[in-house]
Formats: C-alpha cells, sequence, structure tokens
C-alpha cells in the first residue's frame, strides 16, 4: 500500500514564515511523510525530534546537484541525522545539463551514498522528455546510463505528461526501480503552458496514473503544486481531499 506525502516546496512561503507551525498543520492535514527542498538553517537533530512528535516520516529531500557535486559528505552526514534514506537531485539548469558529465557524476555520486546506506533518486521536469540523446529522450538515457543500484526514479508525473508521453506507460516502464512518484495536476493558459493546480482540476489522468503507481509497487506518493493561485495551505488540503476519495473508491493508498 502506498502512503501519501507532501512536497514541502508547494508551502515554501508559509515554511519560510513559521516552519514548525506548517509541518504541524500538514500533519493535522493527515499527510503521512514529507518531502524536503530546505531545512531553512535548522538542524537535523531538531527536524528529527519535531518530525517524531508529529509522526511524520521523511520521504526524501530534494538536494541541489551543485550541493551534491560540492558538499556531498556534509550532505550524507546531515540526512543520516536526520533519518532520511533519499536524496534526490531536484534539478538541472541549462548550464548544467552536460549529460556526458552528468551521468559520470551521478555514477560517482551514486557509489558514495550507496557506500553510506542511501539511496540516490533523480526527479523529472519536462525538458528530460523533450532533449534528446541519440533520438531517446534525456530521461531514459539518464537511467541507461547510470544503474538502478546507483539510481533511482523519482517520477513528475505531470511533467512526463506535459512533456508529450503517457505516465502511465512510463511508470510501467520503471517499475522496480520507482520508490516515489509525484501526483501533480495541471491546466493551461493562453500560451499552452502549464498552470499546476489542485489535484482534479485540470486535465491530467490522475486515477489511471495512481492505478499504475500502486500496481508498479511504489512507497510513496507525494504531493506537489508548484505554484498555487489559492492559500498553498488550502491548496494541499484540497488535493488530500482528492486522495481521500480515490481511496474511498478503492484506491490502495494509506491516507
Amino acid at each position: 500500500m502506498a502512503e501519501v506525502g507532501l512536497q514541502l516546496y508547494s508551502v515554501r512561503e508559509d515554511l519560510e514564515q513559521d516552519f514548525e507551525a506548517t509541518l504541524r498543520k500538514v500533519a493535522e492535514l493527515g499527510y503521512k511523510g514529507v518531502e524536503f527542498h530546505t531545512f531553512f538553517g535548522r538542524s537535523a537533530k531538531d527536524v528529527k525530534a519535531l518530525l517524531d512528535e508529529l509522526k511524520l516520516e521523511v520521504v526524501g529531500t530534494h538536494v541541489p546537484y551543485t550541493r551534491l557535486l560540492d558538499h556531498l559528505d556534509e550532505e550524507i552526514a546531515y540526512h543520516k541525522e536526520l533519518g532520511n534514506k533519499y536524496l534526490i537531485v531536484p534539478y538541472l539548469t541549462e548550464e548544467q545539463r552536460q549529460w556526458d558529465d552528468l551521468f559520470a557524476n551521478l555514477i560517482r555520486i551514486g557509489q558514495k551514498v550507496k557506500e553510506q546506506g542511501l539511496i540516490l533518486a533523480y526527479h523529472n521536469h519536462d525538458f528530460e522528455l523533450t532533449e534528446k540523446i541519440s533520438n531517446r529522450p534525456v530521461f531514459d538515457a539518464i537511467y541507461d546510463a547510470v544503474s538502478a543500484d546507483l539510481l533511482q526514479v523519482e517520477m513528475d508525473t505531470c511533467w512526463v505528461y506535459y512533456g508529450g508521453y503517457d505516465p502511465v506507460e512510463y511508470i510501467g516502464r520503471y517499475r522496480g526501480r520507482l520508490p516515489i512518484i509525484h501526483l501533480k495536476d495541471m491546466a493551461r493558459d493562453e500560451q499552452q503552458k502549464a498552470i499546476t493546480v489542485e489535484l482534479g482540476q485540470g486535465e491530467v489522468q490522475l486515477h489511471a496514473i495512481a492505478d499504475a503507481a500502486i500496481q508498479a509497487g511504489v512507497d510513496w506518493i507525494v504531493v506537489e503544486q508548484d505554484f498555487c493561485s489559492n492559500p498553498p495551505i488550502e491548496s494541499i488540503e484540497a488535493s488530500l481531499k482528492w486522495l481521500q476519495q480515490y481511496a474511498a473508491r478503492g484506491g490502495n493508498i494509506h491516507v
């Protein structure tokens, strides 16, 4: 049974204003775990104490690629103390998209992370689907170049969809290497650009994606809304209600 988590980037302004109160609200709403993108200068010990109090699990942390390159030992030590096993590459700038260098660095980082008992994963956007290497999406080229024991998949299913591919097919393709998915919905503006919206308010086929993820054995279905037109806490509450309704209709998730 998949657990439901929240990528805290969705409520980043609230966290910056009041870190503790925001995490308490996330727990009160019913999320089982949280995925971090920053800790706002707090120690691993203090964050772990708060999570333990709130009975929130750490899903993973989005660690900037430059931190993994230049401060890997420090990141490993912090996350071992926190009790987090997933270090996740969150995004690559255009300058960082030197693919041969990236593949070599992911292998090196993945080996060191593995030696320390942690797991490296990669979170995609749409450019990994639209950019090609030898007529193959970068998304697939990354996982061809780096073995599963060194790099796991955190699939952002909305960006796979927006990139022009079928998330259900991609979930099946990476079954066994896919511990976490991001479940996200989107609409489009007048220029056909993606606008992230609450689950169930857009065009993404969420039921099919959630069903496929559960069949593929994912551990976590993580809600993320990159930008919220409504107050972020209201948005994440609405998305959790969609997942609760999905569970009530037979979806095999823990909410």
